[in-house]
C-alpha cells in the first residue's frame, strides 16, 4: 500500500528509543522528512545516526526536555526553522514514576502533568494551526492500554494519559473538517526499556522476580507474548498515512488482545 506521505514532515517526540524510535524509522522509510527530540543527548545522537542511514538524508535531532516550557519552545523553534512546520506530529514522552493513588504529593502530580499533558498541549497549539491552514495533517499520541484498563501502581500514568486522550478527542472534532486527523495509539505490554523499568519496580514491590512479572504480563495477553516496538509503530505509521484519512478521534489498542472489551 502506498501511504502517500513521502516528503511530509514528521516530528516524533521521544524518538530516541522504543516505540517512538520504531515509528520514526518507519516514517523515514516511507520518505518522510523526520525530526526527533529526546532528553538523553547520547541516545538522541545514536538514533539520529541510525535514521540518517535509513532515510539517506540528515535527520533533525533536537535535545530537549518536553516537560519544560524551554524544551517545548526549543523543539518548536528548531523544527519551524528547518521545515516551516509539521505535517505529522507524534506526541510521546517517558513515563512518570510508579505509585498508588495516595502515593504522591501535589508537586509530583504537577511534574507528571508537565511531562504527559503539557507537552501535548504545547505542541498541538504550535503545529496544528499550520496543518489546518495547509488542509492536511496528522496528530498522534502514543499513550497506553492503561487508558482503557488502568494498571496497578501506575496512578499518574493512568490519570494523565486519560487526560491526553480527552484533549485529543476534543481536538479531533474541531479540526476534522480541515483535513487533520487526531488519534491515539494504546500499546499493550511491549518489549521496551520502559517496560523493563516497570518490571523492576513491580518485582520489588511484590517481592518477586522480574521474570515472574514478565510471565504475568505474557499470561494476560491472548497473543501469548510481549509486543514488539515495530508492531505498535506500524499502527502509528498507518494512522499517519493518506489512506487513513477517514479515521479520527479514535483510541486504538495495539495490545495483543490484553484489553478484553467490545469497545
Amino acid at each position: 500500500m502506498d501511504l502517500g506521505i513521502a516528503g511530509k514532515v514528521a516530528l516524533v517526540c521521544g524518538g530516541s528509543r522504543g516505540i517512538a524510535y520504531a515509528a520514526a524509522e518507519q516514517l523515514a522509510r516511507e520518505g518522510c522528512q523526520v525530526a526527533i527530540c529526546a532528553r538523553d543527548p547520547e541516545a538522541l545522537a545514536r538514533a539520529a545516526d541510525r535514521l540518517h542511514g535509513v532515510a539517506g538524508a540528515p535527520v533533525l535531532a533536537v535535545h530537549a526536555d518536553l516537560a519544560t516550557t524551554e524544551g517545548i519552545a526549543a523543539v518548536v523553534e528548531a523544527v519551524t526553522a528547518r521545515y516551516g512546520g509539521v505535517d505529522i506530529l507524534v506526541c510521546n514522552t517517558g513515563g512518570p514514576p510508579t505509585g498508588g493513588a495516595l502515593s504522591f504529593d501535589w508537586a509530583a502530580w504537577e511534574q507528571a502533568s508537565r511531562l504527559l499533558l503539557r507537552s501535548v498541549v504545547g505542541l498541538t497549539q504550535a503545529f496544528v494551526p499550520g496543518m489546518r491552514a495547509r488542509g492536511w495533517g496528522r496528530v498522534l499520541a502514543i499513550t497506553s492500554l492503561a487508558v482503557k484498563r488502568p494498571q496497578g501502581n501506575l496512578v499518574l500514568s493512568n490519570t494523565l494519559r486519560a487526560g491526553v486522550t480527552g484533549l485529543l478527542r476534543t481536538l479531533a472534532d474541531e479540526v476534522a473538517a480541515d483535513g487533520v486527523t487526531v488519534n491515539t495509539v494504546l500499546p499493550g505490554f511491549t518489549a521496551t526499556e520502559r517496560l523493563a523499568s516497570l518490571a523492576e519496580a513491580n518485582a520489588a514491590r511484590a517481592g518477586t522476580s522480574r521474570e515472574a512479572v514478565y510471565a504475568g504480563w505474557t499470561a494476560e495477553t491472548p497473543a501469548g507474548r510481549l509486543g514488539r516496538p515495530e508492531e505498535v509503530a506500524a499502527v502509528v505509521t498507518f494512522l499517519a498515512s493518506v489512506p487513513a484519512g477517514f479515521v479520527t478521534g479514535q483510541a486504538i489498542l495495539a495490545d495483543g488482545g490484553a484489553v478484553r472489551s467490545l469497545l
